[in-house]
């Protein structure tokens, strides 16, 4: 009896205690708003940001004034196992990829937010990410709604891409449910904000180029493809676009169920899969936008379904913060024993 209280005790203190976390490429997107989510986080201290790289200067971040007051740093892998217990990823693929596995090895849980840990077979992993010649041992792939399971006693978790939440999200309920007619298409048609690109400039992403535009990109060629295949074990045709607007994600899915399916019967699916998911709000045949998600780390479902069995789904979501920073939140919530929506509501 004696060792069942300790045992108790232990974990009510385990889940209570305040957990330091650091955050490495906090220069980029993704790595500013967890800065901005960390830094209002109830159930954490932030120790420490660097930037992407050891030779950068120190400075500090003005979009973030009075919001955090703390000063980038350079990388500095000794500083984050030192001052850290949980360190968030946003860095490069090859940067990530080379320091993420001496940190889960100096004990630390590291969650990565680059893709250099999502695929895991190594002939793909070869094509899209060739830095990355090995997984982390026991690296849990982070859709938080499917994963919580095994993302308790994860050491290591590798944050889904932005398009793969948004489709995936919308997707995985049906295959669950056996609802995906055998062989049919898969098409997820998913247009995205410019930050989906990252920070770096390139002509694609200047504003002359995107203001007043849509373009399509990516034509079969897409890593994010990969991940969408990997977590449904079907091949997808998806087409990514670019949108002229700075975040969120769209993503219009054209596939078929049995026919005499109707909305009623997709709902239920929907509500069985997402009773216990505070962040997927279904919207039925009320069809989402991106002004709904935008700044929240909410992802939004619609559907329409005819009597032939086709279906239309729509998946809305922040790319920045569901699509990225609000997602790795949310898993280290789940890892730590946190309330999931402790920071993020």
């Amino acid at each position: 009896m004696h060792t069942t209280e300790l045992t108790d005790s232990t974990t009510t203190a385990a889940r209570t205690a305040t957990a330091r976390v650091a955050v490495a490429g906090a220069t980029g997107y993704a790595g500013q708003e967890l800065l901005r989510v960390l830094s209002r986080h109830p159930r954490v201290r932030l120790t420490l940001a660097t930037s992407s790289t050891a030779e950068s200067a120190a400075r500090s971040l003005p979009a973030l004034a009075r919001i955090w007051t703390g000063t980038l740093t350079p990388l500095d892998r000794d500083a984050l196992a030192r001052e850290a217990d949980v360190v968030f990823l946003a860095l490069p693929d090859k940067a990530a990829a080379a320091l993420a596995p001496a940190l889960v090895t100096a004990g630390l849980r590291v969650i990565d937010v680059s893709g250099a840990f999502r695929l895991r077979d190594a002939a793909q992993r070869a094509r899209w990410y060739p830095e990355t010649r090995e997984l982390v041992p026991g690296v849990v792939y982070g859709l938080t709604e499917w994963a919580r399971p095994a993302l308790s006693a994860a050491r290591m978790v590798a944050n889904p891409g932005c398009y793969p939440t948004t489709a995936l999200l919308a997707l995985l309920p049906l295959l669950k449910a056996g609802l995906l007619a055998p062989g049919g298409d898969i098409i997820v048609d998913a247009k995205s904000g410019v930050s989906g690109a990252g920070k770096t400039p390139t002509e694609r992403t200047h504003f002359s180029e995107v203001h007043g535009s849509l373009s399509t990109y990516g034509v079969f060629n897409h890593k994010h493809g990969a991940e969408m295949e990997q977590e449904l074990a079907r091949e997808v045709t998806f087409t990514p676009h670019l949108l002229p607007i700075d975040r969120g994600i769209l993503a219009t899915i054209y596939l078929r169920v049995p026919p005499g399916t109707g909305e009623q019967a997709l709902a239920a699916v929907y509500e069985r899969a997402y009773a216990d998911a505070p962040f997927v709000r279904l919207t039925g045949t009320a069809l989402p936008e991106i002004k709904h998600v935008v700044h929240t780390n909410f992802c939004d479902i619609g559907w329409r379904v005819d009597a032939t069995g086709r279906v239309i789904l729509v998946s809305v979501l922040d790319n920045l913060v569901k699509g990225a920073a609000g997602q790795a939140v949310q898993n280290m919530n789940v890892m730590l024993g946190l309330p999931e929506q402790a920071g993020l509501l």
